[in-house]
């Protein structure tokens, strides 16, 4: 059987067509920071406290952000506050719903922009007019007594009409504690990072992303079920394609990563989608296994999984071998649409 080794084209579009450019992480940051100064002054200016502290949570904290080519790209900031500081001028605590309202009044509290802060059921969203926003969380810490008379914190999500125990930074730890577990190991917790970034640019096709499901679902699956394969990207992801698969033909539940709840139930729409995706990407990807395959046959099938030219534009010595043809082999038909909640599921 043929090995057509195609890493050097998964390393290069990984750099090129999935990794943020510096220009941009330094956009987002800019953007992230901006946000707190207008969250810390809109606050002063109303006469309402501060957070404790404000975190970057999700896959901008994680380093799993993707490009878009519509700039829909999120970033996630948490705000925590004090429980005894989410009150009215009575005293009174606020609701959940009260508690982002006041979040989202000192987002907007100069009206400079025309895009206004929005108060939506997981979050307050900050909306850029270059296609970029800002996701601010909620929060409320509340001291108790563990077993043994202790203080200890516990971290509430204002999530719709109410307080859930929640912490995304307890995810975005998971997350990073896998890729440094991996490291100090024999497999490469980086290549970890970088199939679970190629996995999510699969699954963000223009005409996919709205169907599909969510970036930390996405994460988990990866992490569950990576395939680890030193110097071949592209045998570890669809090694991991495979077991994915395999996985959510048998169930489609996915277990959340740090709290006893799922991510995802038996028969979610957004995963059976994914799911289906995985299922076309892989039948294109059997033509790696012909005997006759050649460099040029493998370019066009991963061109094919991920809609580009990319790995087919590269310049080869083999490109002369060029001339199969695989048509648009990536349909998925007869799979139910469904949208995600905003805000919804993304917090931890």
């Amino acid at each position: 059987m043929t090995d057509i080794n195609c890493d050097a084209d998964m390393t290069g579009y990984h750099r090129d067509e999935v990794t943020l450019a510096l220009s941009q992480q330094k956009d987002m940051r800019g953007r992230r920071n901006n946000g707190r100064d207008r969250l810390r002054k809109g606050l002063d200016t109303a006469g309402k406290p501060q957070p404790r502290e404000v975190h970057s949570q999700g896959s901008y904290q994680m380093r799993t952000m993707v490009q878009d080519p519509d700039n829909d790209y999120d970033i996630d900031d948490g705000a925590y506050f004090w429980s005894e500081d989410l009150k009215d001028d009575d005293g009174v605590e606020l609701t959940p719903l009260e508690a982002r309202q006041r979040v989202c009044d000192a987002l907007k509290w100069d009206g400079r922009f025309k895009q206004e802060a929005e108060v939506k059921n997981n979050c307050v969203r900050q909306a850029y007019a270059a296609g970029y926003h800002i996701d601010v969380p909620v929060y409320r810490i509340v001291t108790e007594k563990d077993w043994a008379g202790n203080d200890v914190e516990k971290y509430e999500l204002a999530s719709g009409n109410s307080w859930l125990i929640s912490d995304a930074r307890a995810v975005t730890k998971w997350f990073n504690d896998q890729v440094g577990e991996l490291n100090s190991g024999q497999a490469d917790g980086s290549q970890m990072r970088r199939i679970t970034k190629l996995t999510k640019k699969f699954a963000r096709r223009a005409d996919w992303k709205a169907n599909t499901t969510s970036g930390i679902t996405i994460s988990k699956l990866v992490i569950d079920h990576f395939v680890a394969n030193a110097g071949r990207d592209d045998k570890a992801l669809r090694q991991t394609w495979q077991m994915i698969h395999s996985a959510l033909t048998w169930s489609t539940q996915v277990a959340h990563p740090v709290v006893t709840k799922n991510l995802a139930e038996q028969g979610d729409a957004q995963v059976t989608y994914f799911r289906d995706c995985l299922k076309a990407a892989l039948d294109t990807l059997k033509v790696l296994d012909r005997d006759d395959c050649t460099r040029a046959i493998a370019r066009e099938a991963w061109d094919s999984v991920f809609d580009t030219k990319f790995f087919s534009n590269r310049p080869d010595p083999d490109t002369a071998n060029k001339g199969s043809s695989l048509g648009s082999v990536m349909t998925v038909t007869s799979v139910e649409t469904a949208r995600r909640e905003d805000g919804g599921g993304r917090f931890g």
